[in-house]
C-alpha cells in the first residue's frame, strides 16, 4: 500500500513539472520571442566616424547577439552603438534568444564621407615657414584642423588661394605650389590637387603641367576637361585627363576674385567687366561691361548672376545668364561692396538676401526686391580679437548665417583669430564662435553650395 502511495506521488509531481513548463510556453505572450530594431536617431545615414545608436526591443530575459555585414560585433546588450569608417551601405543585424528560440531583425544604413556635408576653411599658412592647410567645420560644429594632412599623410602647397567641388571631386589650388614665397623648396603635393570630396583622400597632384603658370590664385571647374585656372596673366583651361594647359585668349586682366560658375559657364570680374568661358573652347565667350569695377561675382539661386560693383553709386546687379542682359541693377545706400585686399567676392548671397562688409567687421544687409539696405553688427562689438577682417564673409546658403573670418593682427598675433557665426533672423546674435583653428584664411566655402 505505502509503495503505491509513493508511486501515486511520484506520478503526480511529474505530471506537475510537465503542467508548469508547458504553462510556462502557454502564457508566452505571442511574438515574446521576436525582435525588433529601433533607430533611436531615425538616420539612415550617417558620416564617416559619427555615431548612430539603435536598441533591440524583444521579451524580457532575451539575449542578444549583434552584427555588422555579417561580423559579429562587440556587445550583447540590448543597446548597440554603430560606428564606421568604410563608405556606403551596410546591414546592422540583431540576433535575439529567449527559452531557446532565435529570432533576428535587420536594419540597413548608409555611411558617407566625413566632409560631404559642412564648412571648409581653406588656410594659407604663413607663406615663408609652412604649407596651406584645410580647417572642416562639420554641421554639428566639430572642427577638424589640417584636415587634408589627415586624411593623406601629405600637404597642401604653399599659399593655398581657391577650392573648388565638382562631381564629388575638390580642386585646391595654390600660389607657390612646391616653392614658397623666398624660392625655398617645399615637401607638399603642389600646385592644384585633387581629392575625393567626401574622404579627402588625394587623387591626383597636377605641378610640371602647370610651370607656366605665374602665381595661380583661383579655379572653378566645368568638368575634368574644363578645369578654368586663374594667374597674373588670365584664365587657362587645364584639361586633367590630357594634362594640356591653354590660355584662353581675350581673358587678359581676369581680376585675383572667386569666379561663378552656373549653367555650364564660368564667369569671371575683370577690371570693369565680367568674362564669360563656356566648355571646350580657347577664346572668352563675352565680355560684359559694367561701366564701373566689379567687386564681386556669384551664382543666384535662380541661376542668374549677381555682380557687385564700387564707385559713386556702388551698385550690386543682376544679370541673365543665357543673353547677360541687366534684369535689375539697385543702388546700395550704406556700407561698402568692396572687395578690399584679398581674393573673394565683396558681396555674398542666399535667395533674395545679400550681405556685404567692405572686408570689415561692420556687416550690411540688402534685400534685393524692395532695395533696402541696413546696418546689422559690428562684429568687434561681439567677438574678442576681431580687428583684422581677412577676406570676405560668406553666408551659409541652408542655415543663412554669416560667417566672418578675423585675426588679431599680424605678426605672430595671426594665431589669435576666430571664425564667427552671425545669426540675423530676429537681432544679431552670435550662433558659434570658433577659436584660434584658422592660418591665413583664404576663404569660406560651404559643400551645399557646389552643384
Amino acid at each position: 500500500m505505502k509503495k503505491r502511495v509513493l508511486a501515486l506521488g511520484a506520478m503526480i509531481a511529474v505530471a506537475a513539472v510537465s503542467c508548469s513548463r508547458n504553462d510556462a510556453n502557454e502564457l508566452q505572450p505571442v511574438g515574446a520571442n521576436e525582435v525588433e530594431i529601433v533607430n533611436v536617431l531615425s538616420q539612415n545615414n550617417v558620416a564617416q566616424e559619427d555615431t548612430l545608436f539603435f536598441k533591440a526591443k524583444a521579451g524580457q530575459g532575451s539575449t542578444f547577439v549583434w552584427s555588422v555585414d555579417g561580423k559579429d560585433a562587440v556587445g550583447s546588450d540590448s543597446t548597440f552603438k554603430f560606428i564606421s569608417s568604410d563608405l556606403g551601405e551596410h546591414t546592422i543585424t540583431v540576433a535575439a534568444t529567449k527559452y531557446g528560440v532565435k529570432s533576428s531583425s535587420k536594419a540597413t544604413v548608409s555611411v558617407y564621407g566625413k566632409y560631404k556635408y559642412g564648412t571648409f576653411i581653406l588656410n594659407e599658412g604663413n607663406m615663408t615657414t609652412e604649407n596651406g592647410s584645410l580647417t572642416f567645420i562639420s554641421p554639428s560644429g566639430v572642427v577638424t584642423d589640417s584636415a587634408y594632412l589627415k586624411a593623406n599623410g601629405t600637404e597642401l602647397g604653399n599659399v593655398t588661394q581657391d577650392l573648388y567641388i565638382n562631381r564629388n571631386k575638390i580642386y585646391i589650388i595654390s600660389q607657390n605650389g612646391k616653392k614658397n614665397a623666398v624660392g625655398s623648396s617645399f615637401n607638399n603635393d603642389g600646385l592644384l590637387v585633387v581629392a575625393n570630396a567626401e574622404t579627402l583622400k588625394k587623387e591626383a597632384a597636377f605641378n610640371d603641367e602647370l610651370a607656366t603658370l605665374s602665381w595661380p590664385t583661383h579655379v572653378a571647374v566645368l568638368d575634368e576637361e574644363n578645369v578654368i585656372l586663374r594667374d597674373n596673366n588670365g584664365l587657362y583651361k587645364f584639361n586633367t585627363t590630357s594634362k594640356v594647359l591653354t590660355f584662353i585668349k581675350g581673358s587678359k586682366s581676369a581680376a585675383k576674385m572667386t569666379m561663378a560658375v552656373s549653367n555650364n559657364k564660368i564667369f569671371a570680374a575683370a577690371g570693369t567687366k565680367v568674362y564669360v568661358v563656356e566648355p571646350n573652347k580657347d577664346t572668352i565667350t563675352y565680355a560684359l561691361d559694367m561701366k564701373a569695377t566689379v567687386s564681386g561675382v556669384l551664382r543666384a539661386s535662380d541661376g542668374n548672376i549677381w555682380v557687385s560693383t564700387t564707385g559713386s553709386p556702388a551698385k550690386i546687379s543682376k544679370i541673365n545668364f543665357r543673353d547677360y542682359s541687366l534684369i535689375k541693377a539697385n543702388e546700395v545706400s550704406a556700407g561698402s561692396v568692396s572687395a578690399g585686399f584679398g581674393a573673394t567676392p565683396g558681396i555674398t548671397a542666399k535667395g533674395d538676401t545679400l550681405y556685404f562688409s567692405g572686408a570689415g567687421t561692420k556687416i550690411y544687409r540688402h534685400i534685393f526686391s524692395v532695395g533696402t539696405t541696413e546696418f546689422m553688427v559690428d562684429a568687434k562689438t561681439m567677438v574678442e580679437n576681431a580687428n583684422i577682417v581677412y577676406n570676405n564673409i560668406a553666408v551659409h546658403p541652408v542655415t543663412g548665417e554669416v560667417y566672418l573670418n578675423t585675426i588679431k593682427a599680424y605678426g605672430m598675433d595671426f594665431l589669435k583669430n576666430n571664425t564667427s557665426v552671425f545669426n540675423f533672423r530676429d537681432k544679431a546674435a552670435l550662433s558659434a564662435n570658433y577659436k584660434n583653428h584658422t592660418r591665413f584664411p583664404a576663404g569660406i566655402f560651404f559643400t551645399y553650395a557646389f552643384n
